[in-house]
């Protein structure tokens, strides 16, 4: 797993459990952003045992991350945030974190979160 891969899923993993809990269906998210970064049985295997543990963005080498993928990162943790079918305050709280670790603006981060908030209510309102 390259660094960047490990930074992001890593990362997720983190908000996931911002909220005090790996839901279901965030893991399956994880799990799938996993795939789609073909890694290899073992490195998915090391993440989900990553994941069995509430996680912080301290443990996370965000500093591997390139600027295209900080903003990548900010839009795919904003989704996550509502897979469960709620935001919550501790949700909000740390992605607003994130947004400080990664360095984004603090206005082109709104504009992510909010294109994304938007999109992920399109998705699971079905």
């Amino acid at each position: 797993m390259q660094e960047h891969q490990e930074a992001m899923v890593k990362s997720l993993v983190a908000v996931a459990w911002a909220d005090g809990r790996l839901d279901e269906t965030e893991s399956e998210v994880i799990d799938a952003l996993a795939e789609a970064f073909e890694l290899s049985a073992e490195d998915t295997a090391s993440i989900r045992e990553f994941a069995k543990e509430k996680r912080s963005l301290d443990e996370i080498p965000l500093t591997e991350l390139s600027a295209s993928d900080r903003r990548m990162l900010l839009q795919h943790a904003t989704l996550l945030t509502h897979v469960d079918g709620e935001k919550s305050s501790e949700e909000v709280e740390l992605l607003n974190e994130l947004v400080e670790k990664l360095k984004i603006p603090k206005d082109e981060a709104k504009v992510l979160m909010e294109a994304t908030d938007l999109r992920a209510k399109r998705i699971f309102a079905r």
